[in-house]
């Protein structure tokens, strides 16, 4: 048990220094107009997996399942644990500064036909984000010069191919549209951020299928959310707006980052579905992760994994010859 326990804490240490060079974020301003107009949801969001040794004896069991995070529009606080004493410890771990976390949880034996149970039930109260005041608005500005944290949301990503030729030579044609539309009068930067989202919804028809990155939703003309979403990122990244897809229960969307006068940034939310919304958010979903460039360790003497969303993962060893590896459920639910 000893040598498994040592494999087990060696994971979670990799996953502890796993984040990007990105960082923490910079928390949004208090007070202003938009956070007094937003209106809270909260739900007990139930969260985990109940591994069953449904093929004979296992161990050396080790499992990570993403939970909901703290950030500026939700409050993540935890209001029950079912935890079973054959779980030998779980551990949260945070990646890219908090942008998404990880219950790793660790399990020495399961006899046959045994269950184990590692399920946290939580209460999240998430917060809408309205749309800013016109006159707002138009002060909010492309950060000239990012900070350091913002870095990695500027660059490529998985499924945001933003350095690739065509993706810059669209996100130069829109601006270029832009200009000429409104003549002598100045555009404000939210107005060309407002361009590039318009340009997706107007031309990408919506169509539910599998997740596509941004240049395949370029060829294609139509995707489902993410779709839309990575090609709303990738030009924004091309026009050096630091943005980032956002992860929520069955449904992801974009978020973009720009500063007001005094040189204060916030991120804004844009809707990839359904009812048009740029710059607000009307409906309050439960918020898994932020970011599309997750480095996330998986077995220790292996090298992390590169993915645009930290998913839930098990791995676990036969106790016995002829026996097979554990089986799981993951939950993920709101409940009553």
């Amino acid at each position: 048990m000893l040598s498994f326990m040592n494999r087990s804490l060696a994971v979670i240490a990799l996953i502890a220094c796993a984040a990007p060079a990105f960082g923490q974020l910079k928390a949004a301003p208090a007070g202003g107009t938009t956070v007094a107009e937003a209106t809270e949801t909260t739900v007990r969001f139930r969260v985990g997996a109940i591994v069953t040794a449904k093929r004979g004896p296992v161990k050396d069991i080790l499992g990570m399942v993403a939970v909901p995070i703290d950030c500026d529009e939700q409050t993540v606080r935890l209001d029950e644990e079912d935890i079973s004493k054959l779980v030998a410890g779980y551990e949260f771990r945070d990646l890219a500064g908090g942008a998404a976390r990880l219950l790793v949880f660790s399990i020495p034996y399961l006899d046959s036909g045994a269950e184990a149970r590692v399920v946290l039930t939580y209460k999240v109260t998430t917060r809408t984000t309205p749309p800013p005041e016109e006159a707002e608005a138009d002060r909010l500005v492309i950060a000239r010069r990012p900070p350091r944290n913002l870095r990695g949301y500027l660059g490529p990503s998985p499924f945001v191919e933003s350095k690739h030729p065509k993706i810059k030579r669209l996100a130069k044609s829109i601006r270029a549209d832009l200009e000429e539309s409104a003549g002598e009068e100045e555009l404000s930067d939210w107005a060309r951020i407002e361009g590039l989202y318009d340009y997706v919804m107007d031309n990408i028809e919506y169509f539910e299928g599998p997740d596509t990155s941004a240049l395949k939703t370029l060829a294609d003309e139509t995707a489902d959310c993410h779709g839309r979403s990575a090609l709303f990122v990738a030009l924004c990244r091309a026009s050096g707006v630091p943005a980032r897809m956002v992860w929520v229960q069955d449904h992801c969307y974009p978020e973009f980052y720009v500063e007001d006068e005094e040189g204060e940034g916030r991120w804004w939310p844009a809707e990839s579905a359904g009812t048009r919304a740029f710059g607000e958010m009307p409906i309050a979903r439960t918020v898994m992760q932020k970011g599309d460039d997750f480095r996330v360790p998986r077995e220790p003497g292996r090298p992390p994994e590169r993915m645009r969303y930290a998913t839930d993962f098990l791995t676990g060893r036969p106790a016995v010859k002829g026996a097979g590896k554990p089986s799981v459920k993951y939950l993920r639910e709101i409940v009553p």
